[in-house]
């Protein structure tokens, strides 16, 4: 790898500094740097190059920032088979895996060829009016139709492979990808799934009917949606990024599109400990040994159980019952209530 491109999100506090400690970085072990224009103004130096320009010229696309910005160069990489390594720069971020504090050890493991390539399949979306299509992306995440601010519950017949599932009567429709599993779905309840699993999630938004479940699709299947309710403010928005409004009668078509994309995956990063960190799990068991379940040198399950209850066993012992003022009463023994001092 000896081109590296680097995108950055504008406007991100530590994104300069970040910057440019990492392109003289590159430089000091012989990497020739791209940057975009508007990544290249966040150091004070300048670019000829378009940010769509960069995938196609580099040998690792490096993005610096959140999910947005790797949702964005996902859609400018279609097709060219860079690899993308995402760098989380302060937010949620399930694409950008990778902290900021693990970036030069990531980029060492690298260069040293000691990583693998997840490739993440897209969805393609496309709206059809009059039978022609008017709008047309494919995406990492989602397809969404919602409503605008002011309209009331719409109403969208779904069909899958020609078939008539149901008409949701509900604020919007989700249908996403494996990978937008902890996107927008995940917070309208959707199901969590591995992203390697050949299938579609159709999720309503908050349905009216409490029935109307998350459906679970595999990815071989079109999935039709027709807006049936008129004079509603409607759109379809992929990725959260670009969109169109809907008229009566439009269908979103949403299908697996012909291309995927590459991220870099490091052996340290599986996806159970993607979902631990991002999400909080286990978080009462305190110290959890992430090596397996094996019992031997204090690791594992049980011996995490068995640190938690010593954990809380202590917390107690030093916090105590709270005080007459409503204070925890520091260094108060448990039982008879009085103090240790």
């Amino acid at each position: 790898m000896k081109r590296i491109g680097i995108v950055c999100k504008p406007k991100k506090d530590p994104a300069g500094p970040v910057l440019a400690e990492l392109v003289r970085w590159l430089k000091d072990r012989g990497r020739g740097v791209l940057l975009d224009r508007t990544t290249a103004a966040l150091i004070g130096r300048k670019s000829s190059h378009r940010r769509e320009d960069i995938p196609g010229r580099v040998d690792l696309l490096v993005v610096l920032g959140g999910d947005g910005t790797m949702l964005s160069m996902a859609r400018m990489a279609l097709g060219l088979n860079v690899p993308i390594l995402g760098v989380n720069l302060g937010s949620l971020g399930f694409l950008t895996e990778v902290p900021l504090e693990h970036l030069y050890p990531a980029l060492e493991r690298i260069f040293a060829g000691e990583y693998g390539i997840e490739e993440r399949p897209m969805l393609k979306g496309r709206v059809l009016r009059g039978g022609k299509a008017v709008f047309e992306h494919e995406v990492l995440n989602d397809v969404v139709i919602s409503k605008g601010a002011l309209a009331r519950i719409i109403e969208l017949e779904s069909f899958v492979d020609g078939r008539f599932v149901t008409t949701y009567r509900a604020d919007g429709l989700i249908i996403s990808s494996p990978t937008g599993s902890t996107g927008h779905s995940l917070s309208a309840g959707g199901p969590i799934l591995m992203p390697s699993l050949p299938a579609i999630i159709l999720n309503p938004i908050c349905p009216f009917t409490l029935s109307n479940r998350p459906l679970v699709l595999p990815d071989d299947v079109v999935v039709e949606v027709v807006l049936t309710t008129p004079d509603q403010d409607v759109h379809v928005t992929l990725d959260g990024q670009v969109g169109c409004a809907l008229q009566v009668r439009d269908v979103v078509e949403i299908q697996k599109g012909p291309h995927k994309v590459r991220l870099i995956n490091l052996p340290e990063n599986d996806y159970f400990s993607l979902l631990r960190n991002k999400l909080g799990w286990g978080v009462q068991l305190g110290e959890v040994n992430h090596q397996g379940p094996s019992t031997q040198g204090g690791g594992g399950i049980r011996a995490a159980k068995k640190r938690s209850t010593r954990i809380g066993k202590r917390k107690k012992a030093v916090d105590g019952p709270a005080g007459p003022d409503g204070k925890l009463g520091r260094g108060r023994k448990i039982g008879k209530g009085k103090s240790s001092a």
